[in-house]
């Protein structure tokens, strides 16, 4: 989207964000001209005055909102004028409006519908009759006795005055209904005291009593959470629930009668029930549509920042590089596939066993598990969660006390791994194989490089949402993409290694570029310098600037092109290293004097970086992160998080008891807590008042996805197979 907007717009944002005006001009000029938000955050801090990832997305947000906005306004003024309907004063109004819907309430009034009531009465004429009421001058009598000059007029049916007079407050209830001003009030007051609330519609339908809290709710609307809005819309679709806003209806109406009565007003009573017709007929069920739409927009907005959330923890997940691993694609009649790869994720071995039912051949299963693990010498085993992973879990629990070298393992999600095996990728990359045996090979990598594999599926695959089934799917997968390219970007891309699906989020870079640079790989072979990218086909400066700095490569040629310096700061890199009598070749032997030195010189302020950013002509912001890659050239934010957890047996549920202190991994987060894989046969439920001693308002705050937690047992239900726990802490960990 290109934004046009006007400078009001622009002030009214800057007001909004708690920002400078001409920083809003400038970042919205640099979006105009194709930077992405990677890109801006990284390598232009000094154009857009510091701004990081989150205010940037948050900014382009409400750039976006604030261009559909005029162009709304835009639409309805020509309208309007299609209609022979615009003025001044309603244009006016449209310019003050600041969101879509004040726009919509304008327009309302002169919106094309469906024929009404009032339309009827309009044709009847007794449009002037309405007015005449409005007036309030004529004592009740006095308007019967006019309202009898519209019986029968021009041939309408019109029978007698109390029909003349109920079509004449037809039209006036419309007019009320629409009236931007009263609805605006009535709004509020929907929003501030209005309840949501819901009844049992059919039991049957619910045999599980999944919504069984919901059988008869109330809840104030502007407190409902969002998972609960989640599943009432659910419950309602699926029949179980009657849903509805119960307003504060007879204020609302006393406040229009305070707008809209005069005092001593001989038409009182008669205003009072067109009043009264008015919100109960039109106005009511208009704006209850209107709350429960935008409480199930702002849920689904909820529901995909949750999941965005939890797929951002699972990309950020640490890798496991030079592992040697098993992965166990679980399933019972046709076997489990077993597969093997390399420490750089290249396969070794395919296998397939059959331990479970109907073959169940458990010790043929362990000789192969042990030849497998001797052969290659396995440092550990993913094993996928779908169908059976209980049960092998169990197998290689057995294996394990049965034999002196154990062979740990974790639990990994299989969610999106059937789509990846049955795609046209996997093809390519495993021709020779079926789907069933490129699973075990995805469920492999996804624990040595979780962030590799997972972005060769569609995001929403991934299975960490909240009723993500319920939610617009284009909006949750535009979503879901900039948070993998956030995450891409944050950690950098091996260009000599990278598959295209990695490349392809890579800031700057589309699907066909980064094919080209897998056939130039094919064909010319790794890339020894950054700018050798500009020899790929459909590759220019402005995408070679947008995407270099993201892109690494190990390689002498270049020493800096393993760090996010980006080539256009190169000289200034050199710079500050011939400051300290390095050259930038010096970055390939002598890389620890190199950071020792610099560090040095940081601490005893023997370096002045504001004084090589001045005389460069660089950006300090640009300088400071210059200075952070020559300290860390090799960061991977990734490793600064713990890694998964390993285990060697598994628990039932059984032996479980209230009070026992278990080690587990965070599966999910939600609104209400988060579920934790402690080994058994189920997750157990962090209820969020169980997260911490302190009030948490978002379990976000305090637990991630893929995170080691201790718990404690608070209840075991064994016949619902629930278990409900406590959390004690969080705590790093380390695989050696």
């Amino acid at each position: 989207m290109r934004f046009d907007l006007s400078k009001s717009s622009r002030r009214a944002i800057a007001e909004e964000l708690e920002l400078d005006t001409d920083q809003v001009k400038t970042v919205m000029e640099l979006f105009n001209d194709g930077r992405t938000i990677p890109f801006l955050a990284r390598y232009r801090r000094e154009k857009t005055g510091g701004l990081d990832d989150a205010r940037l997305r948050e900014l382009k947000n409400r750039l976006e909102y604030a261009e559909n906005l005029e162009q709304e306004k835009e639409k309805v003024k020509k309208k309007l004028r299609d209609k022979g309907k615009y003025s001044k004063d309603l244009a006016a109004a449209l310019d003050r409006a600041e969101t879509v819907q004040e726009v919509k309430d304008l327009y309302a009034p002169y919106r094309s519908r469906r024929r009404t009531r009032a339309d009827r009465a309009a044709e009847q004429g007794l449009t002037p009759l309405a007015e005449i009421i409005w007036e309030q001058k004529l004592t009740y009598p006095e308007l019967k006795t006019r309202a009898e000059k519209f019986v029968n007029k021009a041939g309408e049916k019109i029978e007698d005055a109390p029909q003349a007079l109920e079509g004449a407050g037809d039209i006036l209830a419309d007019q009320i209904a629409k009236d931007p001003e009263l609805k605006g009030r009535a709004r509020r007051l929907f929003w501030q005291q209005g309840r949501i609330e819901s009844s049992l519609k059919d039991v049957k339908l619910d045999e599980k009593g999944v919504y069984e809290q919901y059988y008869d709710f109330s809840q104030p609307a502007a407190e409902v959470p969002d998972f609960r809005v989640l599943a009432l819309d659910r419950a309602e679709e699926e029949g179980i629930l009657r849903v509805k806003i119960n307003p504060p209806a007879q204020k609302i109406i006393k406040e229009m009668e305070k707008r809209i009565i005069e005092s001593g007003s001989p038409l009182k009573k008669l205003l009072q029930d067109i009043i009264a017709d008015a919100f109960k007929r039109l106005m009511g069920p208009s704006l209850e549509r209107e709350v429960r739409s935008s409480l199930t927009e702002s849920a689904h907005a909820h529901a995909r920042e949750v999941f965005s959330e939890n797929l951002e923890a699972l990309l950020m997940q640490r890798p496991l590089p030079g592992k040697i691993i098993l992965g166990i694609d679980p399933a019972f009649r046709t076997g489990c596939k077993l597969a093997v790869i390399d420490g750089e994720g290249h396969l070794l071995n395919i296998d397939v066993i059959y331990p479970h039912s109907p073959k169940s051949r458990q010790a043929e299963a362990k000789e192969k598990l042990k030849y497998l693990a001797d052969e290659y010498e396995v440092d550990i085993a993913a094993l996928g969660n779908g169908t059976a992973s209980r049960e092998t879990e169990s197998l290689l629990d057995e294996f394990n006390r049965e034999n002196e070298e154990e062979l740990p393992y974790t639990v990994v999600s299989e969610a999106g791994a059937s789509v990846y095996s049955a795609s046209k990728l996997a093809a390519r990359e495993f021709p020779g194989l079926d789907a069933e045996q490129r699973g075990a090979i995805s469920i492999a990598r996804r624990l040595q490089d979780p962030l590799a594999e997972l972005v060769k599926i569609d995001p929403r695959s991934v299975g960490v949402g909240l009723y993500q089934h319920d939610i617009d799917s284009s909006a949750l997968l535009s979503e879901l993409e900039e948070t993998v390219e956030k995450v891409v970007n944050r950690v950098g891309v091996n260009l000599n290694t990278a598959s295209p699906s990695l490349l392809a989020y890579v800031s700057g870079l589309n699907s066909s570029q980064s094919q080209s640079i897998r056939d130039y790989r094919e064909k010319k072979g790794s890339f020894d310098r950054r700018e050798e990218l500009l020899n790929v086909k459909g590759i220019g400066p402005k995408t070679f600037e947008e995407s270099a700095g993201f892109l690494k490569i190990y390689s002498e040629a270049d020493p800096l092109a393993r760090t996010s310096i980006h080539p256009e700061s190169y000289e200034t890199a050199e710079r500050l290293l011939g400051e300290l009598g390095f050259q930038i070749c010096d970055l390939n032997q002598r890389e620890e004097e190199v950071k020792t030195r610099l560090k040095e010189a940081l601490d005893r302020e023997v370096l002045n970086p504001a004084r090589i950013a001045s005389d460069m002509g660089t950006g300090e912001y640009t300088l400071e992160q210059i200075v952070a890659d020559l300290l860390a050239p090799d960061r991977d934010p990734r490793n600064e998080l713990p890694g998964p957890e390993f285990r060697t047996g598994i628990r039932d549920l059984k032996d479980v008891e209230q009070g026992d202190v278990l080690r587990g991994t965070v599966r999910n987060v939600v609104d209400f807590g988060a579920f934790v894989d402690v080994g058994l046969k189920v997750d157990g439920l962090i209820h969020i008042s169980e997260l911490a001693e302190e009030y948490v308002e978002s379990p976000f705050d305090i637990v991630s996805t893929g995170e080691l937690v201790k718990v404690k047992v608070l209840q075991v239900d064994r016949d619902r197979e629930r278990i409900s726990l406590k959390r004690l802490s969080t705590f790093e960990r380390d695989f050696r």
